[in-house]
Order: structure tokens, then sequence, then C-alpha cells
């Protein structure tokens, strides 16, 4: 009799890295239930059904289970809480397969299971849902004998929810990143989960990062930009609002060849000094005093307000770039997922924030939670780090080096 497992690790080796589960139909088999850590979603059995593009598996079959005999099960079937229950009875001796999607395509079905289900489940193991989370509050945290007599799930769910938030801005691993190309009109659309901006680079055809700077003070993007009268007064509208026009500055800047500018001060570089004797040039000797942020040869950009997009500078225009980016940790409700470092804190800023917003709670009470919540969260932090002494050596190596600063 095989021992039962009781560790935390509940899926075999073939349900992680491939995503793949197998059954065999017995007599009187009419349901099989996956055991994945990733939910089946349905959207329908029909391969000629639009919402058949939603499902993230795929249900295949063979009479011998034998590599290559699997073909695509295209009968009616349901799906309830991952129990797969066809509406015709598999023949008994039936293989089935249940193939999440991944970006190979699966081993099943001429590789034809293509999405990033089983991609997005590699790794979840050092991460915690906050639904977990949350139950598991419930049950340590809450209740008869303990600090927080009761308390509503609800509450709870709102301090868990305000708590990732706060993680996600300093504490976790929380920057995502999108790789875009700058069309024509030197604009991207700011993502749908976007709170900041971490960094911004433009990629060269040897895949290296180059670094993109904010415009800073160099130039704006006005939020409004009314059509004025020749008294300099704004028209308006026959629903009495101000009529707007295209922003000129952003017209001016979208114009501006940086390039050409750059080429001007290489070519001035390149010509200071000629056949043992300086150039002489209408730059010479102005050239120091240059302002810092603004010594940059890879292009700028700016958030645009107005349109919530990022505008970029004119030489930027049909570059690879790469926008890393922050979320609040949320976009996915309550599957978002939170580091098992970093657990322990969370559970001390939920306690805290709810005893901290009780009348009856006493002061020092209060101010003991809170000096557990913020060691543990500078304790998440220090974890979180990921210092490791063999990359700080190498980079220590070169402490004979001038810092600037």
């Amino acid at each position: 009799m095989p021992t039962p497992n009781n560790g935390l690790i509940t899926e075999t080796n073939r349900q992680y890295y491939e995503g793949a589960q197998g059954f065999i139909a017995q007599l009187g088999t009419t349901e099989f239930t996956t055991t994945f850590n990733t939910d089946l979603v349905f959207g329908s059995w029909d391969p000629n059904e639009i919402n058949y593009a939603l499902n993230n598996f795929k249900l295949y079959t063979s009479p011998t289970g034998l590599p290559g005999s699997f073909d695509e099960y295209i009968l009616e079937y349901t799906v309830v809480n991952n129990t797969i229950t066809p509406d015709t009875p598999l023949a008994v001796g039936t293989y089935v397969v249940v193939q999440l999607k991944i970006l190979d395509g699966g081993n099943y079905g001429d590789n034809d299971a293509f999405g990033t289900a089983v991609e997005e489940n590699y790794g979840s193991y050092s991460y915690i849902s906050l639904n977990d989370i949350i139950n598991n509050f419930m049950v340590a945290y809450v209740g008869t004998g303990k600090l927080i007599g009761a308390a509503k799930r609800t509450d709870v769910i709102f301090h868990a929810k305000r708590g990732m938030q706060e993680f996600s801005y300093d504490t976790l691993k929380s920057i995502k990143s999108q790789e875009l190309n700058i069309p024509p009109s030197l604009s991207v659309v700011i993502p749908q989960d976007y709170v900041n901006y971490v960094k911004m680079s433009w990629i060269d055809h040897h895949g290296v990062k180059h670094p993109i700077y904010p415009v800073n003070a160099l130039t704006t993007n006005p939020y409004e930009n009314p059509i004025q009268d020749q008294r300099g007064i704004p028209i308006q509208d026959n629903f009495d609002a101000n009529i707007q026009g295209d922003s000129l500055t952003e017209e001016r800047w979208d114009k501006n060849n940086i390039l050409v500018q750059i080429n001007e001060f290489d070519n001035l570089n390149n010509n200071w000094y000629n056949d043992d004797n300086w150039v002489q040039d209408r730059f010479y000797g102005r050239l120091f005093g240059a302002d810092p942020q603004y010594a940059n040869i890879n292009g700028y950009f700016s958030i645009n307000d107005r349109e919530n997009k990022i505008s970029f500078s004119s030489n930027l225009v049909g570059k690879l770039i790469v926008l890393e980016y922050i979320s609040d940790g949320l976009a996915y409700d309550l599957d978002s997922r939170i580091p098992k470092m970093a657990e322990d804190a969370m559970y001390a800023y939920i306690l805290h924030a709810i005893m901290a917003h009780r009348s009856t709670s006493t002061e020092y009470v209060v101010r003991r939670l809170q000096q557990d919540k913020s060691a543990k969260l500078r304790n998440a932090k220090i974890r979180l780090s990921n210092i490791k002494l063999e990359e700080i050596t190498q980079v220590f190596r070169g402490k004979s080096k001038w810092i600037k600063h």
C-alpha cells in the first residue's frame, strides 16, 4: 500500500513539467477529476465554438495509450470544479489525458495545446495565494481565546488587499515588464495594471538594454489644449465645454530630431583636433557645464497624462523597448501571489490593521503589534533582497575604480 503524501507538493512530475494528467476509464467510470495546482478553465467542449479558445486545457483519448495514438476528444462534456464529465460514457480501458496548454503545445494530440497555463505554474511553490493567506489568518488568528475574538471575513479581505498593495510598492517582487515596439505615433498605451514605471530601455540587435531617461524639465505634455480666439480666450462648443486642439508642444517635440543634434556634437568632437591644429568652431569651449541629466544619447520618454500613454522622442521610432513597471499585485484579485518569505509579514500587517481600527483595542497592544509588523516587514525585505555573497564579491572586484557621485 503506497504511503500517503502529507507534504505540500501534490502534483506529480508529469503534472508539473508536462502539464498532463492521465486516466484509464474503468467500468462505471463517468467522470475524471484533475489534481493540478492550476484550476481548469472551461469555455466550451466544441472546437468550432468561439468560447473553446477560453479553455486552458485540451482533452485527448486513445484506445491503446501508445505515443501518437491520442486524438482530441470532441464529443460533448462538462467541467465543474476540475471534474470532467463526458455526456457519453467512455469505453472501458480508454486512455484519457488532460493536457494543460503549454508554450510548446504539449505532448499529445499532435502538439496543438498552445498556451501558457503550464509555464504560469512553474515556480509556484515559492508563493502562497492571497486567498490562502486569508484562510490561514481566519484559522490561526481569529476565534475564542485568540487576540481577535471575532472578525468578518470581508474585513480580513480588505486589509489583506491593502497589505498586498503596500508590499508591492517596495517589498515584493512586483516588477512586471512588457516588450513593445515604438510606432510612428511615438506613443504606447500604459499597461492595464500599471502603477508606476521602474525602468525604460531600448534593445539593440544584440539584445542589450540601453536605458531611456525621462524628459524631466526638457519638455512636457500639456493636460489641456484649448483653442483660443484672437483675444486669447478659450472657445466653447455647443455644450459649453472648451474646444480642444492638438498640442503644439508635443508636435514640436515629435519633430525635434535629437539624432541630428547628437551628430553635430559628435562631428564637433571629431574635428576639435586635426592635423596638429585646434579646429575653431562656433561651439568651441561651450560644452563645459553640460547638465548631466540631458547628457543622453538613448532618447527620452514622458508620461502623457492627458492620453494615458507613454510618449517617446523621435529617435526611438521603430525601436524595440522593454517597459519595466510596478503593479499593485491585485490585478487578478485573490489569486494574487505572495512570496512565502513575506508570508509572516503579511499576517502581522493584517493583525495590526484590524486591531488598530477597533475602538476596544488598548494602546499598548496596538503599539506592540506595530513593532512586530515593522520587524517582520524588515526581515521580509532582507530575505527578498536576494543578496548572494559571490555576486557581491564579483562586484567588489572593481573596488579600485573611482565612484563618481
